[in-house]
């Protein structure tokens, strides 16, 4: 099933970065559910968990502005606009797998993105993701709340 997941960020990056390029040429033909259906239907025989792709990429669709407002800060001498369209679609999915699927843990979170920059992005790329997206998780992880000490019973006598 890991392997799976994996191939589904595929498609759900294949299908983020098409809808950004598009957008980007001011496409009037853009339907992002046309682009979704026909990528799942390309590998419709190996991927089980075709919801999977769909959460991802709705999910991160819905709340863009709110993962490039995450980035922003941990990325400081890379505006947003100017990260290569690939890491950007990438981050896009790692920052919104931290911050919203609690179902994946953080450190595997980081491995598929870092695993789709080696993939699908340039030179530098998985260094690049692989230190944003660990700043955002130890920041996450600091911002947590503690949980609360027990206060020592005394032992009845």
């Amino acid at each position: 099933m890991a392997s799976n997941r994996h191939l589904g960020r595929i498609v759900a990056l294949q299908t983020l970065y098409e809808q950004d390029f598009r957008r980007e040429v001011e496409d009037s033909g853009l339907n992002l559910e046309e682009i979704l259906t026909r990528n799942i239907e390309r590998y419709q025989d190996t991927i089980d968990d075709k919801e999977f792709i769909i959460k991802l990429v709705n999910g991160i669709v819905s709340r863009e502005a709110e993962l490039d407002d995450m980035i922003r800060p941990v990325a400081p001498e890379w505006p947003i606009e100017q990260i290569a369209r690939m890491d950007r679609v990438i981050l896009h999915i790692g920052a919104y797998e931290l911050a919203y699927d609690k179902s994946v843990p953080p450190k595997v979170v980081i491995n598929e993105a870092v695993e789709l920059a080696k993939a699908f992005g340039g030179e530098n790329s998985s260094k690049f993701i692989n230190g944003v997206l660990g700043t955002l998780l130890r920041n996450q992880e600091a911002e947590a709340p503690k949980p609360k000490a027990k206060k020592p019973t005394k032992a009845k006598e």
